[in-house]
């Protein structure tokens, strides 16, 4: 490994260590799903799918 490899992964694990607390604390105190949650959700992220697959129709 070179040392850009190397110093690059140190810089994720710093930044992991000093995210933590945060990390802890948001899923302590966020808010909790509720019933609908999940259907909202869905519906954008399968327009998105949909349309990903359009584009690579389209391109074929």
């Amino acid at each position: 490994m070179d040392w850009m490899k190397i110093l690059a992964a140190a810089g994720v694990v710093m930044m992991l260590f000093f995210m933590w607390p945060a990390y802890k604390h948001w899923s302590q105190n966020g808010p909790k799903a509720e019933k609908g949650d999940w259907q909202a959700v869905v519906l954008p992220l399968a327009a998105i799918v949909g349309f990903v697959v359009l584009l690579i129709m389209m391109v074929r």
